[in-house]
Order: structure tokens, then sequence, then C-alpha cells
């Protein structure tokens, strides 16, 4: 489309879409120039005559710096983790390596592992197209719960490449090795992409499932070498050693060229009231969105949450509709989808049927879905890391794009309108996970003693596992016997561990949403983890799936399934509430205020609110009938001074709300990762106390994280709140006021005490 991107960037023309947002009520935050950068070529002196041919048939002469450098370590047998923008050309970092030992002859072997279904897809098209280029072929073949039966022993004893998912590899290929035998006594390669993707649980688990894929490898003879690929993260060498139990080298100087992008911060808060209802940023980026599909642009719709990501594109496709535009050029997209409905959506936006798409994070990953002209991000995602990457979404090497943050009204986004500083000159945040989560732990200690027996001495994890090993053989899990050795552990039950465990979660399998129809035939519409289904689909809770309206008859805990109904158009949607308690079972660090350790977390569900979709007012109020949950997990906690009360005005509550927007900014984690309480004097703590607990069992290193960052983390909280511009206080900084106080002082004051409690010599900077 030239024609769009002269009218764009061109001229400085008033009717470009970025002058445009000028003219608009709120006001633009922010506007910063990322600048063309040239490419920086490398060499690598060893490439094959007939995969440096291959290379000019794909209209590659040269090799970017970084997959120059990167190719040379993998042949060489080095560890690597290749660390650079979207589109800068990390497929070949990886495939260069695999083609070159296949053209050595012989029966070599590469596993390649990304998170999802579509990303297996695309690389096995890169594959095929390196192959048929190439002349030779590349047997490379994807491995997942798609695959016909009858075609899985080929792929076992012929493919080059297996193409799979953590899921397909923890539940389908290590469990039965024995029929892998040969892939795994010539493996070379291990291909992790996406890196960056696996923290928290996910990542947690998948350091537990290498640990066991390494076991494996051993049990063979087979040593391979581990390609990984990542968006950028402040602890690169750090993350991949956890996840892999290797010491990779760091590539992160990016060769590819990239063209001009454009980035906005656009505030619709700022703008005055408009018939008594403030703009809200689902209305400002459907405008910005409409803008720029009816000046023939393609766009990508970043929401955080699965109803915005509904809800949005039905508003988008009714602006469009009166302005006699088709509405169907619009898509919603998510996670929670069948697979099928996302990979028909993926195609029509390669071949531009689809000129607009709103996504969850689902599509900020590496998928194919063409060259779009513009990304619009409906609230901050969360992390520093996941912003570049969908950012990243927009743009062709060769033209410019542009990229608008709407910022909701949610705290942090307030706080990065008003300081984009912490934003766009800050490093990005640490990945966190923990492996030795005793609840992911012990679970794949049963899945690895299923896959290879045990021996008295050996680590898990970097762990000693003796006493897991000890309670299973109690339980009868586990078998205990003496070998020569010493003791070993086989497994000793008819069941299959690995079929009971999920990658995703650390709470067992997803929830299955299911539709009643008549005469029984029932749908399944799609999936939801079950945290976040005992949340949201509570009975009388609203559910939406593309253009359907659905409404919780049930939810099925024994069973994870939730039962639900087609309804109208209802017009509203609902939020759950609950009310928490707090123990602390045990203390692991303590420093002044803060201190870390292990608590016991029980939420009791109390009433939902239903919400009008277009005045975000509550209309109605109803009760949750679901027993109390109770979770083991850490916390980082902050006592508070004693005399905190004194201060009035809600100056608790204010911290609390500054805390639950501001902790996400630094520890690459969703705002519901973690939860945020204050407590007059729980169990454990000899004062009151306001605590940050890990959202999931056993929690996953952010109680920690945020211990070892309290300091920043409180100068952070101040700068939110002198950054705001209301007077007393407002739900952008400390929330509601509470009565005539003055919150937002009273607030200020207190988070002053703690920090001079922490840090006497030097209060303010």
């Amino acid at each position: 489309m030239p024609g769009v991107f002269s009218t764009l960037f061109g001229s400085r023309d008033k009717s470009s879409l970025s002058s445009w947002i000028d003219t608009q009520t709120g006001s633009v935050a922010c506007r910063t120039v990322f600048p063309a950068r040239s490419a920086r070529y490398g060499t690598f002196k060893n490439l094959s005559p007939v995969l440096a041919d291959a290379l000019k048939k794909r209209g590659i002469d040269k090799l970017y710096s970084h997959q120059a450098q990167a190719i040379e370590c993998a042949v060489n047998g080095d560890d690597v983790v290749v660390i650079t923008p979207t589109a800068s050309g990390k497929t070949l970092c990886y495939n260069i390596p695999v083609a070159e030992a296949v053209l050595r002859g012989g029966e070599p072997r590469a596993l390649y592992i990304f998170p999802a279904k579509a990303l297996a897809q695309d690389q096995l098209a890169g594959l095929t197209e390196l192959s048929d280029a190439m002349g030779i072929p590349i047997r490379a073949f994807t491995y997942d719960g798609d695959t016909p039966v009858q075609n899985r022993t080929k792929i076992r004893n012929r493919a080059h490449v297996v193409i799979t998912n953590p899921d397909m590899l923890h539940a389908a290929i290590l469990p039965h090795h024995e029929k892998w035998a040969d892939f795994f006594r010539n493996l070379e390669y291990i291909v992790v992409d996406e890196l960056h993707v696996y923290r928290g649980v996910f990542g947690s688990h998948l350091a537990n499932l290498f640990e066991r894929l390494q076991r494996i490898c051993n049990h063979y003879g087979s040593r391979p070498v581990f390609i990984c690929s990542s968006a950028t993260i402040a602890n690169p060498m750090e993350h991949a050693r956890a996840l892999t139990g290797r010491m990779p080298l760091v590539i992160s100087e990016n060769g590819a060229p990239s063209a001009e992008k454009e980035f906005i911060i656009y505030n619709p808060h700022s703008a005055k009231k408009e018939g008594g209802h403030k703009p809200s940023s689902v209305s400002a980026a459907v405008k910005i969105t409409k803008e720029a599909l009816s000046r023939g642009m393609s766009a990508i719709v970043f929401s955080q949450t699965r109803d915005t990501a509904e809800l949005l594109p039905r508003y988008l496709r009714a602006e469009l509709a009166k302005q006699g535009h088709d509405p169907a050029i619009v898509a919603s997209y998510r996670g929670g989808y069948m697979p099928q409905k996302r990979r028909a959506i993926e195609r029509a936006l390669r071949e531009g049927e689809l000129r607009c798409v709103v996504s969850t994070n689902a599509l900020e990953l590496g998928i194919d879905i063409g060259s779009l002209d513009l990304a619009v991000l409906n609230g901050y995602p969360g992390s520093i890391a996941s912003m570049r990457q969908q950012i990243g979404r927009a743009g062709r090497r060769d033209a410019p794009s542009l990229a608008v943050l709407v910022a909701s009204s949610k705290p942090i986004d307030q706080f990065i309108a008003a300081k984009p500083q912490w934003l766009l000159g800050a490093s990005p945040e640490l990945a966190r996970i923990d492996p030795r989560n005793p609840y992911i732990l012990v679970e794949h200690v049963k899945c690895a003693a299923y896959e290879r027996p045990f021996c008295e001495g050996e680590t898990f994890v970097g762990e000693d596992v003796s006493e897991i090993l000890e309670y299973l053989t109690k339980h009868g899990v586990l078998k205990k016997t003496q070998g020569a050795g010493g003791a070993v552990w086989r497994w000793n039950c008819a069941s299959y561990p690995a079929a009971s465990v999920s990658m995703r979660s650390v709470t067992g399998s997803p929830y299955s949403i299911i539709c009643e129809l008549p005469q029984g035939k029932n749908k399944t519409l799609g999936t939801m983890d079950k945290l976040s289904a005992l949340r949201t689909l509570f009975p009388g809770a609203i559910y939406f799936d593309g253009d359907g309206t659905y409404i919780v008859k049930e939810l099925d805990r024994e069973n994870a399934k939730c039962i639900v109904e087609p309804c109208r158009d209802v017009g509203y949607y609902t939020e759950g509430q609950y009310s928490d308690r707090i123990a602390v079972s045990e203390v692991y660090e303590k420093s002044g205020p803060f201190g870390w350790g292990e608590v016991r977390l029980a939420a009791t569900p109390s009433i939902y609110r239903k919400k009008e979709f277009s005045a975000q007012k509550v209309i109605g109020y109803e009760d949750i009938s679901l027993p109390e949950e109770v979770m083991e997990t850490t916390a980082c906690w902050i006592t508070l001074p004693e005399n905190a009360d004194r201060l009035g005005g809600g100056a608790v509550s204010g911290l609390v709300n500054l805390i639950a927007s501001v902790a996400p900014l630094f520890l690459m984690c969703d705002v519901s990762d973690i939860r945020v309480k204050s407590r007059p004097r729980a169990p454990g703590v000899s004062k009151a106390a306001v605590f940050v607990a890990d959202n999931l069992p056993g929690g996953v290193g952010l109680a920690e994280g945020l211990f070892g960052l309290r300091e920043k983390l409180l100068f952070a909280c101040l700068d939110a709140l002198k950054s705001c511009s209301c007077k007393d206080g407002c739900p952008a900084c400390v929330g509601t006021p509470e009565g005539n106080s003055d919150k937002k002082n009273c607030t200020c004051e207190l988070t002053e005490e703690i920090l001079a409690e922490l840090r006497p010599a030097n209060v303010r900077r």
C-alpha cells in the first residue's frame, strides 16, 4: 500500500493519521520516532556452497551480523541465545545450522519447540522453502495433537526436524522415548523460540521439562546444542540458564535493518467530560482504528483482557457499518478459541481478506499474519517486552509504520502517560521462573521417574530430590530397590503421570467451556485456566465468544467444566468480587519494614456486579454461591508504621492501590498475577501490613523479585502520586477519595515514612 504510507508519513499533511490524533479531545502524552536502521552484515566463512546458493535464490546474499555470529556458535557446538527484535531474521540462526548438518550426511536430528501451533506451521513452511531451494530434502514435520496417528511412526523414524510444542513433548514424546530411541540418539540441536514467553508458571514447568529431556538424551548418549531466541529481556543469560541448565552465549547486537517507526502514547482520559462521561480507552482505540481503516490501512489492535478483545471489534464493526464500510474486515482473536478458528483468522489476515484483527497477547508472538500498517495497544500490556513485541507487529523493513498506546484508566497506564520515561527509558524487565516450585517439581519428578528410574544421588533441576522420592515411595507411587550403585526408585503405578499435569498451570487441567444446545448437541467453545475460570465463570456470569453471548449456568469443579447457554446481547458484562484472608507460614528474609516468605491465602467469593458496556456504570449486584478457595503461595509484605492510622484519609488503601498498579511495571507480569491486600494484624506478622502475593500456588518468584526491588518500587509509587494531576486523589493514583479526606497527601506521607525506615539517610531523591 505505498499510497497509504505516503499519505500517512509524507509531507506532514494534516490529514495524516498521526496529525489527526493531535486534533482529538485527549492528549498526546508522548511522541517518539524510532529512526530507521541500516543493516550490519557479518560473515560465516564455512557456509556450504549449496546452502549459500539456496539463500541467494531466496534473495539473501549476506547474513546479518547477529545471524552470522549465532550460526558460527551453534555449528561449533556452543549453546546460544539470540536476543533481537521482531522481524530480525532469527529463524535463519537455527535453520542454517540444521541445514548444514543435513548436508553433512548421516541421520542428524533437530527438535524445534514453539509455544504455539501456529508458530510451528510457520516454521514448517520456512524449512520447506529452504529445502526446495537447496534441492536436498530436509525432512521436517510438525508433531502435535493434530498429527494423524498413521503418520507418527514415519515422523519418529524419518524426520530430520520434528517441530512440536512443550505440551506435546511433555505428554506424548518423553513418556514414550523408547519409540524415539533413534531420534534421541542422533539429536544434534534443540531450538527454543520465543524464550521470553516461558516465564512464570509456564517457564517453571519448561525448566523441569528440559531437565527430563536432557535425562533422556543422556540415556541415549547425545548432548544436543541449544539454540534459543527471544524478544528483549533484562536477564537473557540467567533466564536461559534457569530454563536449560546450560550457560549459553548471548547475542544481542541486532544487525537487521528496520524502517522508521513512530510511537505515540495517547491519553483519552485527559479530555473533559462530554455529556457526563469521560472518553474511555476502548472508545478511543475504536476511533483511531476506524479512522485508519477508512484510510485504507491495515491494523492490529491489542486488548489486555478477553472481554475487551470481544467487545472492541463489536463496537468497531458497528462504527464501520455507520460509515458504509464492510464490517466483515474486522475479526477478534484470542487463545481460548478453538484451533481451527484461529488458523482461519491467521490465513485471512495474510491473504488480505481481513484488514483488522483485535487480539489478546496471543498474536504478539511471531505468528505470520502478514505486514500491517498500524498497531494500536488498548492499554499497557504489562511488560516492556510485551509492549515491544506488540508495536513490532506493525511495519515492514522498507516502509514507516505507526504504533499507538492508548492509555486506559488504570493507574499504571496513567502513570506511564504522566511519566513516559519510566517506559521508554527503562530496561526490559527480568523474566522470572521458579523451577523448584513444590507443586511443579513434584509432578515432574513423577513424570521423570516414569520415563527413567532415579538413582541414588541424582539431582533434578539442581535439587536434591531424595525427600520427594521417599515421600512418593511411602505413598506407593514409586518402588525403591537396592542396586549395585545404591538405591533406585522406579515407577510403581498403573497411571500415566504426564496426562494429569498441565504445562500452563499449577492448578491442573484447564476448564472446558461447553455450550448446551437442543437435542444434546453440545459444543465446546474454548478453554480457560482454572484460576481464571474460578474468578470469572461463576453461575450468572456473562461469557463472550466471537459474536456470541452466553450466560454461565454451572461450574463443575470436579470435572473442570463450565456449562453455558446462549443468551441475547444483554448489554452488560460481569465482574466477580472476593474477600481475602492471609496468614504468614514461614519468613524467608526481612529488611527493615519489608519481608517475604510463604503464606496461606484464602479467597471467599461474595458478589458479582453487572456493568453496562457503554457507560461503564454498575447496574446491579448478585451473590456468588461458590466455596472458598485456599492457596499456599509466597508473598512480599511491608509492615506499616505503628501510627499509620493517625494519617487517616485512606492512606493504607491508597498505598495498596498504588502498589497493585506500579508493581507489574517491574515484575514482567500481568496485574492479575499478583494479589495486593492490607491486613491490620495478619497471623505471622506483628504489625499491620500490605501484602503482595503471587497469585499462583507455590509462587513463581514474583514475591522474591519484588522484595529485591523494594526501594525502587516505593520511589515509583511516589512518582506516580506526584505526577498525577488530581488534587486529593483519584482512581488513577490512590483510588477514590474517602469522604472529604486528602487521600493523596496522606498516602504520600505514609510512603515516605516507610522509605525513611528502609533508607533513613536519604528519604527523598
